[in-house]
């Protein structure tokens, strides 16, 4: 195997044009392939990258718009050429040539006619190949990112007062004059609000095992001081006092009652980050105080298990498995009986007042508490939030999935209706024949609904990762992290995993290039067929397998000496208190099953047990040669 530690873009996208080529020679010919490979190359000479990140994508969305109005129509700044009295790309012209007609309008196909699906597989793999590709961003997307965070503040601030009269006027309603009022808001509203009532019946909010989420905090501990609780604002000690929730026991509360006055009760705002996302740009981030954090995360985990348990929420709201999101997609677009929403900036255009106007009173008592009212932007200004919780939040998520989901079932027709809608986060399904209302309904209370992600005619689906048409997953391998020539565990992890990704696919040439290129990099690499905890790849050739091996006699197993992920531990003595907190409130989750019995498939790995005194930092894997 030749020697290759090098894999630029048009390398890549040319030898997923040679895979292309191989598996459809009766459409995409070796003329066609050379062309097609020149317009690229030239493209990419004079428009550098972009033109795969971000041209060749949006020819992609005008693919999935067309397969979902039935029409084509290609955007004028791709600077595209197209055929002679057609509005079809010569670029892939000849896949477009299988779906659309010179028109732009979807050729008819029997069912049994695989070729058009076929082709939208292909285009879509070849189209979003790089589209989410996590190059450096501007400064310029980085101001146009805080810009949108501050305008959709502005667009709440309109919304805001219609809610608060609905409110109002719901309370003013006497029960005799409920059932004969017009106003469709209105009602809606008041039937969210008992939907949300029945839900939370028989939920305790302080019934919760506080905990910390992965990210960082706007106050900047680091992982063992997030323990440490120098400051719990003062309207959460109020509902989650703090010899409660921020204290081991009643013995800790005795211990420290001479330091209790130094604890400040300040209400501190959030800090604003933006984090890599992709070649469009980043990703705004809200990280909130420590003392938020911590009661959030609990509260968050309680309303997630309480609301997937639920009788009238389990599997229609859900927070841990998007399989239900994927399979009604996946059937949708061979059926066309239900459409999928996609929500756009959702988290923030969820107002407090929303959230006022539709959660019990109880319950928003408590999401409120641990809420932060305003975050500080990058330029340093203090921005006053009217959403509910941006990005960062841990309640963020869960309050914006039942946001949505009261809104709809509120305003569906029927119980049929209902129990066919089904939310993860902002990726929503509801039946086809209830599509405009379900439109209607979310952009008449604030949120906003994304036309270019919505799916609501044709056979074309998307959500939550699945990408289907015509009852075919059509999901394209989307590369995000950039190759690198030196070791590094991240590029090492995500290569093995895009290449056997297209392997599966059928793509081997490329499957060989990357292959290649891992193993002028790392060496021998696993196979899949070896069955090693570690990555492997799907194939390996016999010269590049380990060489290095050993019985394990106390394990009765042989184990080979292979590249694996380390995460490095920190080391650090708390006081005792502090670390019998910690493992109150987050190691008695961790500690493995000891009932298992022997003949059970898991098995307990020494490794996972649950160490108060060991912290693992995000970003710090290293790639370490050990036995597996």
């Amino acid at each position: 195997m030749a020697s290759l530690k090098s894999l630029d873009e048009i390398k890549l996208i040319a030898t997923l044009l040679h895979d292309v080529q191989s598996a459809h020679a009766d459409v995409f010919s070796h003329t066609s392939l050379e062309n097609t490979i020149s317009i690229v190359t030239s493209r990419v000479s004079t428009e550098g990258v972009s033109f795969l990140t971000k041209t060749l994508p949006k020819l992609g969305k005008a693919l999935d718009r067309a397969l979902v109005t039935g029409t084509f129509d290609c955007c004028l700044d791709l600077r595209l050429a197209t055929g002679v009295d057609s509005v079809l790309p010569l670029f892939m012209g000849e896949f477009f040539n299988q779906i659309f007609s010179n028109s732009g309008s979807l050729i008819p196909r029997g069912l049994d006619d695989p070729a058009c699906v076929k082709s939208v597989g292909v285009l879509r793999q070849v189209l979003y190949l790089f589209y989410k590709y996590e190059l450096p961003y501007t400064d310029e997307q980085e101001r146009e990112v805080v810009a949108q965070f501050e305008k959709t503040e502005l667009d709440l601030a309109t919304i805001d007062p219609n809610l608060i009269e609905i409110q109002r006027e719901i309370e003013m309603l006497s029960p005799a004059t409920r059932r004969d009022h017009n106003d469709s808001m209105l009602m809606i509203a008041r039937e969210a609000r008992i939907l949300l009532s029945k839900v939370f019946s028989g939920f305790d909010p302080l019934d919760i095992v506080p905990c910390h989420g992965p990210g960082a905090v706007a106050t900047k501990q680091k992982l063992w001081a997030k323990y440490v609780f120098t400051n719990v604002a003062e309207r959460i000690a109020k509902l989650y006092p703090v010899d409660a929730y921020f204290r081991a026991s009643i013995g800790e509360v005795c211990d420290t009652y001479r330091y209790a006055n130094c604890m400040s009760d300040r209400d501190l705002p959030a800090r604003v980050l933006l984090v890599p996302k992709d070649s469009r740009g980043p990703r705004l981030i809200s990280c909130e105080p420590v003392d938020f954090q911590w009661i959030q995360g609990g509260l968050r985990k309680a309303i997630v298990d309480h609301v997937e348990s639920m009788r009238l929420t389990k599997g229609r709201v859900n927070f841990t498995d998007q399989e239900p999101n994927r399979r009604a997609a996946l059937n949708g677009s061979a059926t066309g009986d239900t459409c999928t929403l996609d929500l756009k900036e959702a988290s923030d255009r969820v107002s407090l007042e929303l959230v006022r106007l539709l959660f019990p009173a109880h319950i928003c008592e408590y999401l409120e508490c641990c809420r932060s009212l305003s975050t500080v932007l990058p330029d340093g200004r203090e921005l006053k939030l009217r959403k509910f919780a941006p990005m960062g939040s841990s309640l963020c998520f869960p309050i914006m999935a039942l946001t949505i989901w009261a809104l709809l079932t509120a305003a569906a027709p029927d119980e049929n209706t209902r129990k066919r809608i089904l939310v993860y986060g902002d990726d929503v399904i509801v039946p086809k024949g209830y599509t405009l209302d379900a439109i209607e309904v979310l952009e008449a209370f604030g949120l906003m609904v994304n036309a270019d992600k919505s799916c609501t005619s044709g056979l074309f689906r998307e959500s939550c990762g699945c990408d289907a048409y015509r009852g075919v997953d059509v999901t394209p391998v989307r590369l995000r992290t950039v190759w690198k020539s030196s070791r590094s565990p991240n590029v090492y992890c995500s290569w093995i995993a895009y290449a056997n990704s297209f392997y599966d696919r059928g793509y081997r040439s490329l499957y060989e290039l990357i292959v290649t290129a891992l193993h002028s990099v790392y060496g021998a690499i696993p196979c899949r067929s070896m069955n090693l905890s570690c990555p492997s790849l799907a194939y390996v050739d016999e010269e590049w397998s380990p060489r290095k091996s050993r019985s394990n006699q106390r394990l009765q197993k042989r184990q080979w000496w292979v590249w694996d992920i380390k995460a490095p531990r920190i080391i650090h003595e708390l006081p005792g208190w502090n670390m019998l907190l910690r493992y109150f409130c987050e190691g008695a989750r961790a500690q493995p099953d000891y009932s298992m019995r022997h003949s059970d498939t898991q098995r307990f790995i020494p490794e996972s047990v649950f160490r108060v005194r060991s912290y693992t930092r995000r970003g710090t894997s290293m790639l370490v040669r050990r036995w597996r």
